[in-house]
C-alpha cells in the first residue's frame, strides 16, 4: 500500500517540477541579437574635406600668429599630451555607459579589405576607391538618435589647447555619405599636435571662439551626425601638427600592429576589447530602432501593472563569445522571481537582448545584470492599479484607446485639467478648461508610445488612464 501510494505521488511531484521548469524557462528564451553600426562602411572625411579643413586651420593659425594669439611656441620640445577620454555622459542619463568603439585606424594603407588595426585586428575599414580610416569611431549606445535628441553624451576636450578652427551649421541627421562638411571643433595642443572632433549636432558647440583656450575635459559640443555619416558617433582624428597629411598622422592607441607611432597618447588606453553592461533596463514593448534618422522608441518604463508583460533588456558593448551573463529579477522583500545565466555565442560589437514575463508582487523591484564582475541595476515599480489623489472619477471614459491624433472625454461632471505623463513620469503636455469642461485632447504633438492620462474635476476628483498613441 506504501509503495503504491508513493509511486504516483513521486510522477505527480515531478511532473509539476518539469511542468514548471518549463515555463520558465519558455520565459528566459531571449529575443534581441546583434547592433552594427556603420553597417555601409561610409567614409567620414573625403581627402578633399580633410584638405579643406587643413587650410582652414593654416588661414586661422597663421592670423593668430600676426595678432600675437598663437598659443603654440613653435620652437618648444614638449611630450605629446595625455588625452582622457572626450566622451562624457550628460547630467540625467542614467545609462551605466553610453558609447561603443566601431572603428580604429587603418594600418594597412592598401586597399580594398586590406584591413589592420594597431592591435593586429581589422576592426576598421577601407573601400575600393582608396580610402583607409583615419582616427576613431565611437558611436553611442544606446539610443543614439533619442540620446542625440536629448543632449545626452557631450564631447570634451581630450586634451587642453587652443581652438584653431570650428564650423557649424550643417545639417546634423545624416544616413550615408553625401559629402557634406561636417560639424567639428579642432584644437591644437602646446606640443603642435591637433586633435579634430567631428559630426557634432548643429547648434551644440562650444561657444568659444577661434583662438580661445581649453582645458582638459572642457565642453566642446555633443555628438550629432553631421556630414558623412550614417548616424551619431565622434570621429576623432590626430595629427603632429597643421599639416593633416598622412606622415602627421598619430595613432593614439600603443599596440603590436601601430607603425605609425608606437606609443600610445592615452593617460589611460581602454582594452581593445572592453565589454560592458551600457544599460540595463525595463520596457513596457521591445525596442523600436526605426528608420534612420528618425529616433528610436524605446518604450522605456518604470511603472507596470501585475498584469504588464515586463521586457526586462541589456544593452552590450562588446559581447564576447564564450562568456556568460548572471540575470535577476528581484521582487520588492529581496527574494529572486528568477536568476538565470545567458550564454554569448558571439563576437558583437554592441548587441541587445529582452525576455518578458509578468510580476507576482507590488512595490519596488530591481533589474540586475552581473557581467565578468560588473553589476548595473535598475529600479520600477509594480502596482495592482494606478495610484491616484483624492477622490476617483468613477463615471468617465476616453475613447478611441490606442488612438491616433486625438482622444476624446466622455464624463459625467466637467472636466477642468488633464495632465499627460510619460512612462518616466515626466509631465509632456497640460490642458486646461474654464468653461464647458474638456471634452477633447489633441495629441498630434507628442511621439508615439504609452502614456498616462489624468483628468481633474474642480473637486479635487481624479482619474488616471493609461493610453497608447499609435
Amino acid at each position: 500500500m506504501k509503495s503504491d501510494f508513493t509511486l504516483p505521488f513521486l510522477f505527480c511531484f515531478l511532473f509539476l517540477i518539469l511542468g514548471l521548469s518549463g515555463a520558465i524557462s519558455q520565459n528566459l528564451i531571449p529575443e534581441g541579437g546583434e547592433y552594427i553600426f556603420n553597417q555601409d562602411d561610409v567614409p567620414c572625411l573625403t581627402d578633399q574635406q580633410r584638405e579643406t579643413i587643413k587650410q582652414q586651420i593654416r588661414v586661422n593659425y597663421d592670423t593668430l600668429k600676426s595678432e600675437n594669439r598663437l598659443a603654440y611656441n613653435e620652437g618648444s620640445r614638449v611630450p605629446n599630451p595625455a588625452f582622457e577620454w572626450p566622451l562624457k555622459k550628460a547630467n540625467g542619463i542614467g545609462y551605466d555607459d553610453v558609447w561603443g568603439i566601431s572603428n580604429y585606424l587603418d594600418q594597412n594603407s592598401n586597399f580594398p579589405n586590406q584591413l589592420l588595426d594597431y592591435d593586429c585586428g581589422s576592426k576598421t575599414y577601407d573601400l575600393s576607391s582608396g580610402y583607409n580610416h583615419r582616427g576613431v569611431d565611437m558611436f553611442t549606445w544606446p539610443f543614439g538618435w533619442k540620446m542625440m535628441d536629448d543632449d545626452g553624451v557631450e564631447i570634451i576636450a581630450a586634451a587642453a589647447g587652443q581652438i584653431v578652427a570650428k564650423n557649424d551649421g550643417q545639417f546634423d541627421r545624416n544616413c550615408g555619405f553625401n559629402g557634406n562638411p561636417w560639424n567639428a571643433v579642432y584644437v591644437q595642443h602646446n606640443d603642435g599636435s591637433v586633435a579634430l572632433y567631428g559630426h557634432m549636432k548643429n547648434g551644440s558647440l562650444t561657444t568659444k571662439n577661434v583662438g580661445d583656450m581649453v582645458a582638459q575635459g572642457e565642453f566642446l559640443g555633443i555628438v550629432g551626425s553631421s556630414g558623412s555619416s550614417t548616424g551619431p558617433h565622434l570621429h576623432f582624428e590626430v595629427y603632429t601638427n597643421i599639416n593633416l597629411e598622412l606622415e602627421n598622422l598619430v595613432d593614439t592607441y600603443s599596440g603590436s600592429c601601430n607603425s605609425l607611432n608606437n606609443e600610445s597618447w592615452w593617460a589611460n588606453q581602454k582594452p581593445y576589447i572592453n565589454p560592458n553592461i551600457n544599460a540595463a533596463l525595463t520596457l513596457s514593448a521591445p525596442v523600436n530602432f526605426n528608420t534612420c534618422p528618425d529616433a528610436e522608441t524605446t518604450n522605456e518604463s518604470n511603472e507596470f501593472l501585475m498584469t504588464d508583460n515586463i521586457y526586462f533588456t541589456i544593452f552590450m558593448r562588446d559581447q564576447v563569445s564564450g562568456t556568460s551573463i548572471n540575470l535577476k529579477t528581484i521582487r520588492p522583500d529581496n527574494s529572486i522571481q528568477y536568476q538565470w545565466n545567458f550564454d554569448f555565442t558571439d563576437d558583437f560589437q554592441s548587441s541587445w537582448w529582452y525576455w518578458f514575463f509578468t510580476a507576482d508582487m507590488e512595490g519596488e523591484w530591481t533589474w540586475e545584470a552581473t557581467y565578468q564582475g560588473k553589476t548595473v541595476s535598475h529600479t520600477f515599480n509594480v502596482t495592482s492599479a494606478l495610484n491616484t489623489e483624492g477622490f476617483t472619477l468613477n463615471n468617465v471614459s476616453v475613447y478611441p484607446n490606442p488612438t491616433k491624433d486625438i482622444v476624446y472625454i466622455d464624463s459625467d461632471i466637467p472636466i477642468k485639467k488633464a495632465t499627460i505623463t510619460d512612462v518616466l513620469g515626466k509631465a509632456i503636455k497640460q490642458v486646461d478648461s474654464r468653461l464647458e469642461g474638456l471634452k477633447e485632447i489633441t495629441l498630434n504633438d507628442i511621439s508615439e508610445g504609452l502614456y498616462f492620462l489624468t483628468i481633474e474635476s474642480d473637486a479635487n476628483q481624479k482619474k488616471t488612464i493609461r493610453i497608447v498613441k499609435n
